[in-house]
């Protein structure tokens, strides 16, 4: 009977824990996050340094819909310096060095793409600015950037997450949000 009684101990003691390891990977709206990642430029960002920021994150087969995103970002947020969009590709297997090299210079190229579709918006509105500066991507190539995220390394799901200022979770999604989605939370 004293066994018994410990197992039932044991199991009510450690379901709280197996609970919350069930659920993670679930970020919750509301909850403060600050995060920080380096981009394939060297600089620091942080989803809680004052930006209201968009981040995507992405495999290298969802690169079409972060720029998707990118172009459903209201104008209101464009060359503004209180909001960024950070895409996050996630590589999902691992490589050497070469591959990484050969990916890394794949991006930047996609991203002298993006920074030029970008810069005809910014000429449309009459920003006087310099649309590659504001094109942000991090290449996690270890899975330490989705392991911010609460995000396994393997996991290959398409995300968009919106965070304030302080780092507080606005909004998410699993795909592409609308326009008028986007704009709700940017407002």
């Amino acid at each position: 009977m004293k066994l018994r009684a410990l197992q039932f101990f044991f199991v009510a003691a450690i379901a709280p824990v197996l609970a919350a390891t069930l659920v993670r990977g679930a970020l919750s709206s509301g909850a403060i996050y600050p995060l920080t990642f380096v981009d394939i430029n060297g600089n620091k960002l942080s989803t809680a340094d004052g930006h209201v920021t968009v981040l995507v994150l992405a495999t290298k087969s969802d690169w079409e819909k972060a720029h998707v995103v990118g172009d459903r970002i209201p104008d209101s947020c464009l060359g503004n310096p209180n909001y960024r969009m950070i895409t996050i590709v996630r590589f999902t297997t691992k490589h050497g060095v070469i591959v990484r090299n050969v990916a890394t210079a794949f991006i930047r190229h996609r991203m002298e793409e993006a920074a030029k579709r970008l810069q005809t918006r910014y000429d449309a509105q009459k920003i006087q600015h310099d649309a590659r500066s504001d094109i942000f991507v991090v290449t996690d190539f270890d899975g330490s950037a989705s392991a911010q995220l609460e995000e396994p390394a393997e996991a290959g799901e398409f995300r968009v997450l919106i965070f304030a200022r302080d780092g507080k979770l606005l909004a998410r999604w699993s795909d592409v949000p609308s326009a008028r989605q986007l704009a709700e939370v940017l407002k």
